[in-house]
């Protein structure tokens, strides 16, 4: 227990020797980020999920076999524009390949700004009434804006490779939580990062909940957005590191 602890922990204030570096911890803010986002876009964007795209797919599926409360295009839109982050993700991957510092600072400063916009759509339009989804054109910018962020998101995470935090999916993290759990047999090494994962992207997502079903879902996307001001402002000095974390592959 004293190792799943000291794991946990470890993944909030690194160690000065940790192989990640401050990665860690600002990889568990971009799941905070995905859990407010996912709850805003399923909750306001007639249930679309911007970062979940397995639920997406099978959205798109429900849709096209006549489930009425699914908006087969909104799903499609979402599953696009994803792709599309992840194509400029990929972009970025490709020109700071050499620091995983300033990959991060790049790719969250990008993202920052496409929340931002959201924010902004968000003020211009008017508020749907509680319980009730956004509609038309501003439904489908705000689906294509956060869809790119959170494609970017996800490429960006995917290239920076920290075990277990991959900020937008948690099916292979409960996987391993309970596969490699010490009642199957197994080292439970990570049991500390991979439950700091789920609780992240579940208070995330708790939180977004609360503040929509209350008739304040603007202010989840200007929480998300802090929180990736944050993560720039920590990549900025990242982006200066000459340690072994920020230039050696992972």
């Amino acid at each position: 227990m004293k190792e799943q602890f000291a794991s946990a922990w470890h993944t909030i204030v690194p160690r000065p020797d940790d192989p990640h570096g401050p990665l860690s911890p600002l990889l568990l803010l971009l799941t905070i980020v995905t859990g407010l986002v996912d709850a805003f876009s399923y909750l306001q964007l007639d249930r679309v999920f911007v970062a979940n795209m397995t639920g997406n797919v099978v959205f798109l599926a429900f849709a096209l076999g006549g489930a009425s409360g699914f908006v087969w295009w909104a799903s499609l839109l979402a599953v696009f524009t994803f792709l599309a982050g992840a194509f400029v993700g990929g972009r970025i991957t490709r020109l700071r390949a050499d620091h995983r510092g300033r990959l991060l600072l790049l790719g969250a400063g990008v993202q920052a700004v496409l929340l931002i916009i959201a924010v902004i759509i968000t003020v211009l339009v008017a508020v749907p009434p509680k319980g009730e989804s956004y509609a038309g054109v501003p439904l489908s910018v705000l689906v294509v804006l956060l869809g790119l962020a959170m494609g970017l998101q996800n490429a960006t995470a995917r290239a920076l490779a920290v075990p277990d935090l991959t900020t937008t999916v948690l099916t292979q993290t409960l996987t391993g939580l309970s596969a490699d759990s010490a009642a199957s047999a197994g080292t439970d090494r990570r049991f500390g990062r991979r439950l700091l994962a789920i609780l992240t992207m579940f208070v995330g997502a708790l939180v977004g909940a609360l503040l929509v079903v209350t008739g304040h879902g603007r202010w989840t996307l200007v929480i998300a957005a802090v929180l990736l001001v944050i993560v720039v402002v920590s990549a900025l000095r990242a982006s200066r590191s000459t340690a072994a974390w920020a230039t050696k592959a992972p």
